[in-house]
């Protein structure tokens, strides 16, 4: 496996965890809604925004893939006579390992940020007052999904991009490499 298709897989495992924990949370916040809304339709403007809460992680996994795919090793850096196959491999593994705090964090929050904001939800339709000081229990969930963000974001930012002089392979690895590196570019 290259480090191009170990990268590429970190982003979309994000990017889907995310997005399945997303879709988890906001079935429960979607039922539970639906069934306030049946008793009391004026109740819409107080539900909404904790509805839509656990969809925010999926915004948050869609923003790291993109911010991810500018790290992955390319083609320009394959074929560079100053990076081997190790440094492209250690490239991609940086790129899954950065995605990790936003894709685990991501998915579990997302989830129980869902089922936290349905009770709430229900909350809400039976005592109507409380709306604004309810959202702060779904709210301190989504806190936790921020940090997996930033954490993310960090490690993006202060990874080794090819930098791996003191890298030591074997010789059949180099020779393997410098095979793949000379087939992608057609040398």
């Amino acid at each position: 496996m290259t480090g191009l298709t170990i990268g590429i897989i970190g982003l979309v495992l994000t990017v889907l965890l995310c997005g399945i924990g997303s879709g988890l949370g906001l079935k429960a916040t979607g039922k539970a809604s639906a069934g306030v809304l049946a008793e009391d339709p004026s109740k819409f403007s107080k539900v909404i925004v904790l509805s839509l809460l656990p969809a925010t992680q999926g915004i948050y996994g869609f923003l790291i893939a993109i911010l991810g795919a500018s790290y992955l090793p390319t083609v320009a850096n394959i074929g560079s006579a100053s990076v081997n196959y190790a440094q492209v491999t250690a490239q991609g593994w940086n790129v899954f390992w950065a995605c990790l705090p936003m894709m685990i964090g991501g998915a579990v929050s997302a989830f129980l940020q869902g089922r936290t904001a349905a009770s709430t939800i229900i909350a809400v339709g039976k005592k109507g007052e409380i709306a604004s000081k309810s959202i702060i229990f779904p709210a301190m969930i989504e806190f936790y999904a921020l940090l997996g963000l930033v954490v993310s974001i960090m490690m993006f930012n202060n990874m080794p991009i090819a930098d791996m002089s003191q890298t030591i392979t074997a010789p059949e690895v180099v020779e393997t490499g410098a095979r793949v590196i000379s087939t992608l570019i057609g040398a």
